[in-house]
């Protein structure tokens, strides 16, 4: 089990790496060497006890898409098996084989390592791949569960109600300014521990698309989608926001092109939010119906609860997370 300690302040993210032998930006031994669940610490107790308070209507949305709706999954990905088969007269079983990445999704912290094959807290590529250890397994995160205040930026609508000639599927940089625009709009303060919701209106648009068309895109060489801008600028914010958690709509989160061009656009920030930070990483969350609601309420926080697959040593897994208002 993750062992943890309570660091008596936070750096903030120009003191990243804590150790000159740590990669860039990393924030390894912060809650401690053997540390499993990074920027979830942020979770405690008292601040799942405050985002409670977020229940007022009692309204509850769930913020999984379908996992048979990646029906045009990237070709280095398969699809969801599903059979029902019977053990019985009328008695019915049923068994699934899916890819964790194909539907919405945690990255845990062994999917993306640094350039030099070390994830989280120094855990190796060949520890993950050639031994028996189940460190920075997606397991250690169900033994608490995901639980805290959520807060949607809704780029998606701001977007439309802005005029932009926006598409869902380009590559879109959502800069940090524009996020707290969005918030400042909403009446959005960011406190420690919140966990981070994106729309970028990504589902919406593959849900809306003639089949042959997903096909041409999701295989096109020059994939891409839109996202948090990829720059140090993000990465300071959402490091210096203490996020328990981001995710959002899109394949990524952040912005991506396969085709990237200058130096700049070629940024990932993917190994340092969960290999650096320990700053879990959701994907393809459906957030259609949860706009929908914040609009309703004329709110955009409420309290938010997932609880990954208990798989030991898993890299991913579907979210189960629940909004409620």
């Amino acid at each position: 089990m993750t062992e943890t300690t309570s660091p008596t302040r936070l750096p903030s993210f120009s003191e990243l790496p804590l150790r000159p032998s740590d990669p860039p930006h990393s924030a390894w031994g912060l809650w401690g060497e053997s540390d499993q669940l990074g920027c979830l610490n942020h979770l405690t107790p008292a601040r799942v006890k405050a985002a409670a308070a977020e229940i007022k209507s009692g309204v509850s949305v769930g913020l999984s898409w379908e996992m048979h709706q990646m029906h045009v999954p990237p070709s280095y990905r398969s699809k969801l098996e599903h059979e029902i088969f019977s053990i019985g007269e009328n008695i019915n079983d049923d068994k699934v084989a899916f890819n964790t990445q194909t539907s919405s999704q945690w990255d845990g912290f062994r999917h993306w390592s640094y350039p030099d094959g070390r994830f989280y807290n120094g855990v190796t590529q060949e520890e993950v791949r050639n031994s028996d250890s189940t460190r920075n397994g997606i397991h250690e995160w169900t033994k608490k569960g995901i639980v805290g205040r959520g807060v949607l930026i809704d780029y998606y609508s701001y977007a439309i109600e802005k005029g932009f000639d926006y598409d869902p599927w380009s590559f879109t940089r959502i800069s940090v300014s524009t996020v707290k625009e969005i918030a400042s709009l909403k009446g959005i303060t960011f406190l420690p521990g919140d966990i981070l919701f994106l729309r970028t209106g990504f589902l919406s648009r593959y849900e809306s698309m003639p089949k042959d068309a997903l096909i041409n895109l999701m295989g096109a060489p020059e994939f891409h989608y839109p996202g948090l801008e990829s720059s140090l600028e993000s990465l300071e914010w959402l490091w210096n926001s203490h996020f328990a958690a981001v995710a959002g709509d899109n394949p990524g989160f952040e912005a991506w092109s396969a085709g990237l061009g200058d130096s700049k656009e070629r940024y990932r920030m993917h190994e340092v939010i969960l290999s650096g930070f320990g700053l879990p990483i959701g994907e393809l969350f459906d957030l259609e119906e949860l706009a929908e609601q914040c609009k309703k309420e004329g709110r955009w926080s409420f309290l938010v609860t997932s609880q990954p697959l208990n798989v030991v040593g898993g890299v991913g897994s579907p979210p189960n997370p629940i909004a409620i208002f």
